[in-house]
């Protein structure tokens, strides 16, 4: 991907990210419309922003409760070194629990921020077990989510 898009999107492929993070589902016939394309370029387009990277998949945002994951927390997770082979490691292994749902190298305070979902009480701490376990951790702080005041998709876009 281009270090800087400046170069590579105008206005009306901003126009088009805007759209598809906010409504992933919409037709290209209908995102064509709003963004004052014919069906083809517009199509044409969004090709184009998934091969340079830019439009990485489409998704469903699905509701964790319904499905049984009544928790999301947070662990801030230090290891016992920072050298290539345990941050690897790690990630490796936090890769393999479906509970992650996301992993994040972090500087300050530790070394990796993952968050996490559980079922209930006793599975988030089978979970925060499982890491505190793991041979490469050495420290590991969670903090359980109350409420979700925002959840954003993506980024801000900035049209022209």
């Amino acid at each position: 991907m281009p270090e800087t898009t400046d170069d590579v999107l105008d206005d009306v492929d901003r126009h088009i990210l805007a759209e598809l993070q906010h409504d992933g589902r919409i037709t290209n016939v209908e995102l064509a419309r709003r963004v004052g394309l014919s069906a083809p370029p517009c199509l044409r387009r969004m090709r184009r922003l998934e091969e340079l990277g830019i439009i990485r998949g489409y998704h469903a945002d699905v509701a964790p409760e319904p499905l049984g994951f009544e928790i999301t927390f947070f662990a801030l997770v230090a290891l016992e070194s920072q050298k290539q082979s345990v941050l690897d490691g790690f990630e490796a292994l936090v890769d393999g629990w479906d509970e992650v749902r996301e992993c994040h190298m972090i500087r300050g305070g530790g070394d990796f921020l993952l968050r996490l979902v559980a079922r209930d009480t006793a599975h988030e701490n089978e979970l925060t077990a499982r890491l505190t376990g793991a041979a490469q951790v050495q420290r590991v702080m969670t903090l359980q989510t109350i409420r979700t005041a925002k959840s954003a998709p993506g980024v801000p876009i900035r049209r022209d």
